[in-house]
């Protein structure tokens, strides 16, 4: 066991170094609460847990484009923003910079962004030809294409500042010190798995791993933040059209006209 525990960690020392300083380097910062400030951020974040988990599951079980399904998808954004901040204070965490001063991270996240939807835009090719991600990424993108784009792009951002706010701040507190990075991801995870949706959990398990070691890193909830919306907003812009999904109506289908029948023109003449 501990031969196996030696092998992970020096496998996580090489892609630690291969990672850039900005999710790995940790801005030094010591925060503490009491056993009851604590224990009842815990009691929040389950109650919120459960109840943002089912929205979810019921918000991706509606019609796309119809207001059962942006009310639910805004109702999942305020549950997860109500209980994050209703379990107890957030910060937003610092960055350090080359001069060893301190800064709220703004520039560095949104580049983190950028680079997340490319590599996530580029494995989209190879799921394209797998059948079960292919199927269950156009499901998703169906809501995308099938209403309005700016209720899509509202309950998209909402949701991604919500995410941020509950599982990287009030969840990532309430776990304490011990292994805060692997167990927030893994109840986001969980929580994803509400839509039954293979794609959305897999994602979810590699963006909940970066923007955790981002709130580790900072100390806070911004840079993970701006991150999570700048990779949502590309993803929703960029990512349906590589998946054949259509801003417009669906075309109208034509019967095949028997033959020996004469086409009708317009105003009902016929053509001869």
């Amino acid at each position: 066991m501990t031969s196996v525990l030696r092998k992970w960690r020096r496998r996580w020392e090489r892609l630690a170094a291969a990672l850039p300083s900005s999710v790995v380097d940790q801005v030094p910062w010591s925060r503490s609460e009491s056993d009851t400030a604590l224990h009842r951020r815990r009691r929040v974040v389950a109650g919120a847990s459960l109840a943002g988990a089912g929205l979810l599951g019921m918000s991706l079980s509606t019609k796309p484009g119809s207001p059962q399904f942006y009310g639910l998808t805004l109702g999942v954004a305020a549950t997860w923003i109500v209980g994050g901040l209703g379990a107890g204070p957030l910060h937003l965490g610092w960055i350090q910079c080359r001069h060893h001063t301190l800064r709220r991270p703004v520039i560095t996240p949104v580049l983190t962004g950028v680079g997340a939807f490319a590599v996530f835009y580029v494995c989209a090719f190879a799921a394209r030809h797998v059948p079960v991600l292919n199927t269950a990424i156009s499901g998703v993108l169906q809501y995308a294409h099938q209403g309005s784009s700016p209720l899509v792009l509202l309950t998209t951002l909402a949701n991604g500042a919500g995410e941020e706010v509950f599982f990287r701040g009030a969840l990532y507190a309430a776990i304490g010190g011990r292994h805060p990075v692997a167990l927030s991801t893994a109840v986001y995870s969980l929580a994803t798995t509400a839509t039954r949706n293979p794609a959305l959990v897999l994602a979810s398990a590699a963006m909940g791993t970066l923007f955790g070691l981002q709130r580790r890193a900072t100390g806070g909830v911004q840079a993970p933040i701006l991150t999570h919306l700048t990779w949502s907003w590309l993803m929703v812009r960029f990512l349906p059209p590589l998946f054949g999904a259509s801003s417009g109506p669906p075309a109208r289908s034509q019967r095949p006209r028997p033959v020996g029948v004469p086409q009708q023109a317009s105003g009902g003449a016929v053509a001869r």
